[in-house]
């Protein structure tokens, strides 16, 4: 299919809204899961399809960009700038010495959105342990990773969640 008639803005607006729509479906997915089920099963749920989507979506960053497994913390970093919700969210990548990554989710569209709301901020954590520990494995295997902070845990207000990635040799 020819997209010559596309501009450059409105590709940059398209990615955007691909974004939210996105973020949508999976809130309300979610909402509609906890509705029926619970809490618990909506989670258990979560985590179980974030661990196959995490996978699919670092192997298809991977491609797109021509990287290869095993490319280390510097394809780590490439690669979490080209998640779906890095379009949303505000990030930040510290590399405080050649074996350490630290990510930091600065501002997380759901937990501002419930901020706005007045409500607990969601317990991601449970999810956000399997999603950014499978992720940073299929870049490359020599990878772990350890949370440094997530709700339920009490975190700073100057960003959500932050986790931490080493590199094994």
């Amino acid at each position: 299919m020819n997209y010559d008639y596309v501009s450059n803005e409105m590709w940059q607006k398209l990615v955007m809204d691909f974004a939210r729509r996105w973020l949508a479906h999976d809130g309300l997915w979610f909402q509609a899961v906890e509705r029926h089920h619970g809490i618990d099963e909506a989670i258990k749920l979560d985590i179980e399809a974030w661990e196959k989507l995490t996978v699919m979506e670092a192997k298809r960053i991977m491609k797109l960009l021509g990287l290869e497994p095993g490319g280390g913390l510097d394809a780590l970093e490439i690669c979490l700038k080209y998640r779906m919700y890095a379009f949303l969210n505000e990030q930040e990548i510290i590399r405080p010495d050649d074996q350490t990554l630290i990510f930091r989710m600065n501002s997380c569209r759901v937990q501002r959105a419930r901020q706005d709301k007045k409500l607990e901020l969601f317990q991601c954590k449970p999810v956000g342990l399997v999603e950014y520990a499978r992720f940073a494995e299929t870049i490359d295997s020599r990878i772990t990773m350890k949370c440094l902070g997530c709700p339920p845990d009490p975190v700073p207000p100057e960003w959500h969640c932050a986790w931490e990635f080493t590199l094994n040799k």
